[in-house]
Order: C-alpha cells, then sequence, then structure tokens
C-alpha cells in the first residue's frame, strides 16, 4: 500500500464518519451528544486524505522534472560524485507499506454498505441488567396521564425508593421485549455511558394485564401502574423491578434506542 492507496483509505473512513454522523445512523453506535465530535472527526480525516493525496502528487511532479546543472536525474551521479538518493530500493523500486494494509477498508464497506443494527434483545438476554443512579431523594414526576418515565428511571424508583413517586399514577414505559427467566418476557432497553461498546440492559418485569405474545425484540408501548412485586435477572442475581401491564401496543423503534 503506497502512500496514495493509504490516501484513499482515509478519505474512505472520514467519508463513513460523515455519512453516519450526518443522518441518525451514529445513533447506533454513540450517545446523541457526540455528534459534533463525529463530525468534526470526519472531516478532519476528510481534509487529512485529500492533503496526502495533493503533496505526494505535486511531489512526484516535481520530482519527475528534478535534474542538476548536467542533467544528472535524482538518484545519479553529480558533478562532484555525489548520489542523490530517492525513495527507492537498490532494484529501482519504491518501498510501499505491508499490503495487509487493505484490511482496514472491511470495517468502512460494513459501515457503508451492511450497517449493524443497534444493541437490542440477545444483547440483553446475555447480559445481566444495571441498575444505578441511586439518589436519595427522587423529586415528583411530571405532569401527565400517563406519565412517560424511561425503564433505568422506573427501576430506580422502585429498587432505591420503593416506588413512593409512583404511588397513584398511570406510567408509560417503551422498550423492546427480551426474554426473562423461564422465557417469560420482559421489558428492555441499553444503557451507554458514552457507546454502544458499554452498553448494559436494564429490564423491567411485566405483571398482571393481556399477556405480552410478540417476538423478542419488539419494541412496545406499556401503560401500566407501579406494583411492588421484585424479581431477580437470572444472568446476575440482580434486583429486577416489574410494571403492573393496563395495555400494550407495538410501535417502531424510536430514534434514539439507547438510554
Amino acid at each position: 500500500m503506497n502512500r496514495q492507496a493509504q490516501a484513499v483509505v482515509l478519505f474512505l473512513f472520514g467519508g463513513a464518519i460523515l455519512k453516519a454522523s450526518l443522518t441518525d445512523l451514529y445513533l447506533r453506535y454513540v450517545k446523541e451528544g457526540l455528534r459534533p465530535f463525529l463530525i468534526a472527526a470526519g472531516a478532519a480525516l476528510v481534509l487529512a486524505a485529500i492533503m496526502t493525496l495533493w503533496y505526494d502528487i505535486r511531489g512526484a511532479r516535481d520530482g519527475d522534472g528534478a535534474h542538476d546543472g548536467d542533467g544528472a536525474r535524482d538518484g545519479d551521479e553529480g558533478h562532484d560524485g555525489d548520489v542523490v538518493h530517492d525513495d527507492h530500493d537498490d532494484h529501482g523500486h519504491a518501498h510501499h507499506e505491508p499490503r495487509v494494509g487493505w484490511l482496514l477498508i472491511l470495517p468502512v464497506l460494513g459501515l457503508l454498505l451492511v450497517a449493524p443494527p443497534a444493541l437490542g434483545s440477545y444483547t440483553a438476554d446475555q447480559s445481566g441488567t444495571v441498575q444505578i443512579g441511586a439518589e436519595s431523594d427522587y423529586p415528583p414526576l411530571p405532569d401527565g396521564d400517563p406519565v412517560t418515565v424511561g425503564l433505568l428511571d422506573y427501576a430506580s424508583r422502585v429498587i432505591y425508593d420503593e416506588g413512593r413517586s409512583l404511588e397513584g399514577r398511570r406510567l408509560r414505559l417503551t422498550g423492546f421485549v427480551a426474554t426473562g427467566d423461564d422465557g417469560v418476557p420482559m421489558l428492555a432497553r441499553i444503557v451507554v455511558s458514552c457507546c454502544a461498546a458499554d452498553g448494559r440492559p436494564i429490564k423491567v418485569g411485566l405483571t398482571g394485564g393481556p399477556l405480552v405474545d410478540v417476538p423478542a425484540g419488539t419494541w412496545l408501548e406499556v401503560t401500566g401502574r407501579y406494583t411492588g412485586k421484585r424479581g431477580k435477572d437470572p444472568v446476575n442475581q440482580a434486583d429486577i423491578a416489574f410494571v403492573e401491564v393496563q395495555q400494550w401496543q407495538p410501535v417502531s423503534p424510536p430514534k434514539q434506542q439507547y438510554e
């Protein structure tokens, strides 16, 4: 791989990052607030690739026309007997980087042609639920009937606040269906701190109401109420909050699928 090929790969990397960050595709990999940094990084890579190509092409043109006073080219012997060396080996071949560098283009093609989906039910089934954000005093829920609550917020209020701030309120929770203990469906969502690499699921059990009988991975909007029922995650034995289901309906995946 010569310098021009390296610049092409760099350009493709930058273009793939720009394509993802200028659409909603980037939300499958990182949190929404990182979009400006992705755009800046992609633009910097594209600019670096263009400058690399420009300098390499300009240098090649200058080198082709370079002669000394007696018409000696680079690498030939001049008047004083000195030899002007260029970037060639003893056989006249230009030096190249290892061809294995072309493998760098594979993740770029994967991002451009076959973008993987956001983390979902498979990740939830294989990982234990995470329960973070314990507070000494949870603020009252906002107005609304039902009031929309995130899965992480709901689980934290149930487990760490004994559901005091949830009593008497109808709640709306949105997530995808994951498989719980004994195959019982649960509502889940992936929680990320920075990007999908650190994503872990938050799971909420479903009890009462109409039976949820849709395939794993289906996104649902569940309306229900707080219940004191608890469970244990079969993966890591962490506490799992439950919600008493009053009704549910399938919905399209939200633009921001992570919490």
